[in-house]
């Protein structure tokens, strides 16, 4: 059964796709790890974190793309799954510091000594263990899409009422997040790491493991998505996308496939999530916000939607314009971003992969059609020479 899966998912496009990803992850933790600090083609830590994050972002775009790309749900609100990842890591982010902290309490984090928590909330407790943590990474994201899921698939909201739906979910975990009696930190969310694992968060050999681990889960991740799209099972997935009355008329049970696809879409954007905090440093309720969830579509537009490897370059070259664009025209992103996306939609409806993927297929139709019109050419004068 392993071995069928992976025959499926390992297609020529996704094989060298996970091949350069694999590539990366040893490549640019190597560069700076073992070249000179002067050298030309070492690349920074900075830097690296900062590749780090796109990849985790890559991450978040293909758990979308394979609910909107093959399903045909177009989730506005998997910012919250990628937002509940990284705070439970960051959880047991938090509970590493320990006496470190600027209040030196054994325990409480920095946040709760100063607005006089007297013991550890509940839901606190078993974070100091890593495994635990890694474990409500993909509890929790993966729990609030089943729950949502149950009740919106069985109810039959489709279309744009669902992604309202959706995006009504992470603004109200948004609003939440930020109440300070919530036990999340509040409006500062959670800083000030110190340790995973025992290790330093900002020594440059933890920096690589981390980058590594990233590119790592997104082969992985690529691998999971690619062989349920390929299986049978990812042939019903498309026949919802395109013509779900009739899938439902056949006997399918459309809610079923909606929720498995959604729920294993969650628990991918979460992992995302507890990729990224270590990073960057933070997680704070600002991840919750709409127009997060709103810049992974366009990231997946971009890339091309419904293709899967389309996503991952779409979220590295935006998020990598973003970058560049917010340093030296910082006023005028926002209208480059909206320019991108309606650019795109107009010209481009399929996203730089899938226009390259359509361009291609026609090239082929041609060859093979010039091909067989010069194999009925020259049966034609065969015969006329035979005559």
């Amino acid at each position: 059964m392993i071995t069928g899966f992976l025959l499926r998912a390992l297609d020529r496009r996704i094989s060298i796709a996970i091949g350069i990803i694999l590539a990366i992850a040893v490549l640019v933790p190597a560069s700076n790890l073992l070249l000179p600090a002067d050298s030309a083609f070492r690349i920074p830590t900075y830097i690296m974190s900062m590749l780090g994050k796109y990849l985790a972002y890559a991450l978040l775009a293909l758990a979308l793309d394979l609910v909107w790309g093959y399903c045909g749900i177009l989730s506005l609100g998997h910012a919250a799954f990628f937002a509940l990842g990284g705070y439970a890591i960051g959880m047991y982010l938090m509970r590493q510091i320990g006496t470190r902290g600027v209040y030196g309490h054994p325990v409480l984090p920095d946040f709760m000594v100063f607005l006089n928590w007297k013991e550890l909330p509940w839901f606190w407790h078993g974070f100091d263990m890593f495994w635990f943590a890694a474990l409500m990474v993909l509890v929790v994201p993966g729990l609030l899409a089943f729950v949502f899921g149950w009740f919106a698939f069985r109810s039959r909201v489709n279309g744009v009422y669902l992604s309202i739906i959706t995006q009504a979910m992470t603004y109200a975990l948004l609003l939440a997040f930020f109440r300070n009696d919530m036990g999340f930190g509040g409006n500062n969310g959670l800083t000030d790491f110190k340790d995973i694992l025992g290790y330093s968060v900002q020594a440059d050999g933890t920096r690589a493991v981390l980058f590594a681990m990233t590119a790592v889960m997104l082969a992985i991740s690529l691998l999971i998505a690619s062989g349920i799209v390929n299986s049978k099972f990812g042939k019903v997935l498309v026949g919802v996308r395109d013509a779900e009355s009739r899938v439902r008329f056949l006997g399918f049970r459309v809610e079923n496939i909606k929720l498995f696809t959604f729920v294993v879409s969650a628990m991918m954007a979460g992992i995302a999530g507890a990729l990224f905090v270590p990073q960057v440093g933070i997680i704070n309720p600002g991840e919750f916000s709409p127009a997060n969830s709103i810049e992974v579509v366009v990231w997946t537009a971009v890339g091309g939607r419904g293709t899967l490897i389309g996503p991952i370059i779409g979220a590295v070259l935006v998020n990598g314009g973003k970058s560049y664009f917010t340093g030296a025209f910082p006023e005028f992103w926002l209208f480059a971003l909206g320019g991108l996306f309606i650019a795109v939609t107009l010209f481009f409806p399929k996203g730089i992969v899938g226009t390259v993927q359509h361009y291609l297929a026609g090239r082929r139709e041609k060859r093979v059609a010039g091909a067989a019109r010069e194999a009925g050419n020259d049966s034609a004068v065969a015969q006329q020479a035979a005559e």
